[in-house]
């Protein structure tokens, strides 16, 4: 199973339609939550998100989407619940 790149940060820009955390689009967003979507498709679309980011973007997400990917939740979503304590 493919886990999601979302890390928590979702706000839109206007200008590019993707969003700021992933740079999905909101069509690529709706697509990941298909169950019919192949993790074939998944892989590549993080590929392809990957090259819409720029140099510090891309350093934020590959930073906590590797995190995503070891504990289950963002480092930018364990850093706000951590805020909360």
């Amino acid at each position: 199973m493919t886990v999601s790149p979302c890390i928590s940060i979702c706000k839109m820009d206007p200008r590019s339609g993707y969003c700021t955390g992933c740079a999905r689009t909101s069509e690529e967003k709706i697509k990941w939550k298909d169950k019919k979507t192949t993790d074939k498709w998944k892989l590549e679309n993080i590929q392809n998100i990957k090259k819409r980011m720029d140099d510090w973007q891309l350093q934020n997400f590959s930073e906590s989407y590797e995190y995503k990917n070891k504990n289950g939740i963002s480092l930018i979503k364990k850093r706000k619940l951590d805020e909360q304590k």
